[in-house]
Order: structure tokens, then C-alpha cells, then sequence
């Protein structure tokens, strides 16, 4: 039985510029600002279909309300990347895609011709708004137009090749913390800050390895930083060596190592805690706290690395079949005196948690996240974290990407009184539609239909100052 969702693995080249949206049922006037997603949007290269998900060539997607009305930009990341796979065909040095010879590897790595295609997320720093990918390379976009302005550089010399694309920006402190790998031996998980305003990233903590994991998020407490180091890793001098076609190839799942969790201070750099617990894989964390002298942190989980080889476009009608391939929301306890981990089931089969900006780094009541695919569409849910109580939203046919919490102004409950902004791809209108759903019930407010399908992206936030 084919899944429905085909069309969000389809090419969208049509590219629109502030269209106002029909809407449906009634936007919140106080809704004053932009959400800006991110995503794989091209597919195909050189008469080519790309190998992975992840490696489709990035767009930026623009919602922009005001006076309870939206509207739509949509535009590619015109990068060298882009420029290089548009005019010549060529998509070398990505996720899964287009190993290219060992040597050019070798170069990229060393002498950072790494791609540009930075599919995966945004941020702003530096004053700046910029599109991010797993390699150190940020791409700079101006946030009405979604036009690409070039590559942008930090004013330091901080090194790597892997970046985790998940920074965090934490709105207590006034600074964005992010974390660079440098492959070498040993090689170096490095921890920076970006205060507010400032272009220059800081070190904040190191934890050296001898066989660094893929990591594509972290968490972040007032006082600490804490690395989920799963046992997906990789021998550094394989990256140098014939063979594989892509990044990913190079990393095994060895089990036998369990999963360490390192707890960091985040003004002295130094290890308050390093625990030991089963296996698992992570690709994303919701957020971590401090209480009763220990560490909390929530994350999506899953068994083992094999949800990778999943995302391959080829493997998606079998995916769906395979049992512990939907991840589980789980809290992790890390104690500070030495004590072992101890963890339990929070929600079942779900993926792209969110919370409110306002909750990150600070005990909190409320996670939002996409529910698992199935073949007719999915859902998303309101996760009590520390109750246990359950909302779902859902539409038969509706496939539902990454939950985005905004808050109402002065609101004094941010998971409750706010929205949450969703986009789906309508199989049965075979176009994409923004979803306004209430915060606190997931009742739905308002929906618009976009002028065509958008291809399933990753990661967006919203800029309440655009």
C-alpha cells in the first residue's frame, strides 16, 4: 500500500513573494511578527534524484502576519551550492549524497570548501539572520525578501568541521549557545556562546573524543550545558580513506558503548557531571532544567541509528513499517552527586519538539511535537511534562510538520496562552496550508492555503521583531 505523502518529496520551483493568504476563521491581532522555515525543496540534480532527505537544496519559507492577516515568501538559498547543482549538475559533499572522490574530501574538510546548502535551520545573530546546515558554513538572508546575501563569518578563529545545527538561544542570559566538532586526534566538541548583538562566538566548554558522535542537538539549563553523546560515531581517519558516498557513511552504531551524558558548567567549563546509561539515538532535545541536585532533560529517542538509514528517499513506504522507527519522548535524570540515570516515558511516537522561548533552560509544563507518519496523515500533540495529560490535534489527510510555539504578549502562562503555528501538506488539495491552532486546547483558530505544495522541511522559528 503506497503512503500518501508522496508530494512532499517533490521539487517545488515555484517561488512567490509577499502573497497575502486567504484566511479562514480569525488570526489573533496580536500576532505581530514572521515565521521563517527551512527546508530541502529540490530533489533532483544533473537528471539525478538526490539519496537522502537531507540533502535536497535549501528554501526559505516566510509567513508574515500583521493586523490578522499572512503573507507568503517563498525562495531558494542561491549559495555555491546551489549555483554549482543548477548549472553543472554537481552535488558532491553532502549528508548521504555525492561523496566525490576521497582527495576533494579530504579538502573540504581541511581547507573548507564544504557545501552551502543550508537546509536545516535559522538563527539570528550577530544582528544578522542566517540559514544553518551541519557544517560550519552560514548563510546570511534578508529576512523580508528571503534573499540570499552570501556566506557570513563570525569575527573569530573558532574552529570545525561538524556543526549542530540546533543552536539555543536563551532569553534569560541574553546569548545563543551553539557547538562546533573538530575532527582530529583526539578530536574536540567545542561549546561557544554568541551574546545578543555580538558577531564574535566565545568557548564556553570542551569535551575531547576519541570517536566524536553525529550530534544535531543539545541542551541547555541556567547553569549548564549538557551533550547526549550516543554511540552513532565515528572514526576520524575514515573520513581521509576511499569509500562511501556521503557524510553519514562514515559513522557505525556500537551499542555495545551505551549513550554518556556530560553535564558542563557554563561559565567555567568544567565537567560537574559525566554518567553512563543504555543506548540510544537522538535526534533532537526539548529542553533541560535543574532540581533536587540533578540535571532534567527531555528528549525524542529512538533505539537505535537505523531511523538514518530510514530518511533515505528510496527507504520511506518500508520505513513506515518497521517497528522503532517513531520516536518516544523520554526525561532523562542526571544526578550531580554521582547517582545513576533515571529515566521514564513521557510521550510516544512523535518527533520536532517545541516549547515556549520563555521556557528554555527552566522546569516547564507543556511540550508540543509532530506526531509519527502514518500512511494518511499524522498529528500534532500538547504534552503535559509533568502530568501526563494529552491533547492531539488532527485531519484526516493532513500531514503536519514541526509545532512553533508563540506566546501572547504578557502572557503569564507562555504554553497556554498563545498559538501555535503549523504547516501541513494537504494530500488530498495536493497544495500546503498554515494552520493556526490555540495553545492551550490545540483547537484550531484560522487556516490558509498556500498557492502550491511545500516539500516536508525541518526547522523554522518565529521573529516576533519582523
Amino acid at each position: 500500500m503506497t503512503a500518501r505523502f508522496e508530494r512532499g518529496f517533490e521539487t517545488l520551483e515555484n517561488e512567490v513573494a509577499d502573497r497575502e493568504l486567504d484566511v479562514t476563521g480569525s488570526i489573533p491581532d496580536w500576532l505581530e511578527g514572521s515565521l521563517v522555515r527551512n527546508g530541502p525543496a529540490k530533489f533532483e540534480v544533473g537528471g539525478e534524484r538526490v539519496a537522502h532527505w537531507f540533502d535536497g537544496l535549501g528554501m526559505l519559507h516566510r509567513f508574515g502576519f500583521e493586523a490578522g492577516t499572512v503573507s507568503y515568501t517563498n525562495r531558494f538559498l542561491r549559495g555555491e551550492t546551489y549555483r554549482r547543482a543548477t548549472e553543472s549538475g554537481d552535488l558532491s559533499g553532502q549528508f548521504a549524497t555525492g561523496g566525490g572522490s576521497w582527495l576533494r574530501r579530504i579538502y573540504g574538510m581541511l581547507f573548507g570548501d564544504t557545501t552551502d546548502n543550508a537546509n536545516v535551520h535559522v538563527a539570528r545573530m550577530g544582528g544578522r539572520y542566517l540559514a544553518m546546515t551541519e557544517v560550519p558554513e552560514y548563510v546570511e538572508f534578508d529576512p523580508a525578501s528571503l534573499e540570499t546575501e552570501g556566506r557570513f563569518a563570525f569575527e573569530d578563529d573558532l574552529g570545525g568541521q561538524l556543526n549542530c545545527a540546533h543552536v539555543i538561544p536563551d532569553p534569560h542570559r541574553g546569548e545563543t549557545v551553539g557547538l562546533l566538532t573538530d575532527f582530529g586526534r583526539p578530536s574536540v566538541y567545542r561549546f561557544y556562546r554568541v551574546r545578543d548583538g555580538s558577531a564574535r562566538r566565545e568557548e564556553v566548554a570542551t569535551i575531547q573524543a576519541d570517536r566524536p558522535t553525529y550530534v544535531h542537538s543539545f541542551a541547555l539549563t541556567e547553569r549548564f550545558v549538557v551533550l547526549t553523546e550516543h554511540p552513532f560515531d565515528a572514526n576520524p581517519l575514515s573520513f581521509f580513506t576511499p569509500g562511501g558516498e556521503g557524510f553519514v557513511d562514515f559513522f557505525d552504531w556500537r551499542p555495545e558503548q551505551g549513550t554518556t551524558v556530560h553535564v558542563m558548567d557554563r561559565e567555567t567549563g568544567d565537567v560537574v557531571a559525566r554518567r553512563r546509561t543504555d543506548p540510544f539515538f537522538v535526534f533532537h532535545h526539548v529542553n533541560a532544567f535543574e532540581r533536587d541536585g540533578a540535571v532534567v532533560v527531555d528528549l525524542v529517542t529512538y533505539r537505535d541509528a537505523d531511523v538514518v538509514d530510514g530518511l533515505f528517499l528510496g527507504d520511506w513506504d518500508d520505513w513506515l513499517d518497521e517497528d522503532g522507527t517513531n520516536g518516544t519522548l523520554r526525561r532523562y535524570r542526571i544526578p550531580l552527586d554521582g547517582g545513576r540515570i533515571e529515566s521514564e516515558t513521557l510521550y510516544d511516537g512523535c518527533e520536532m519538539p517545541r516549547i515556549a522561548p520563555r521556557d528554555r533552560t527552566r522546569s516547564y509544563r507543556s511540550a508540543y511535537v509532530q506526531g509519527s507518519a502514518e500512511r494518511d496523515g499524522n498529528h500534532v500533540a500538547k504534552v503535559g511534562v509533568e502530568t501526563g495529560a494529552t491533547r492531539t490535534w488532527s485531519e484526516a489527510g493532513l500531514f503536519l510538520e514541526e509545532p512553533i510555539v508563540v506566546p501572547a504578549p504578557g502572557s503569564e502562562a507562555p504554553t497556554d496562552e498563545g498559538v501555535i503555528l503549523v504547516t501541513a501538506l494537504d494530500a488530498d488539495a495536493g497544495r500546503s496550508i498554515l494552520l493556526v491552532l490555540d495553545a492551550g486546547t490545540l483547537e484550531e483558530r484560522a487556516r490558509a492555503p498556500l498557492p502550491h505544495h511545500v516539500p516536508f522541511g525541518f526547522h523554522g522559528r518565529y521573529f516576533p521583531e519582523l
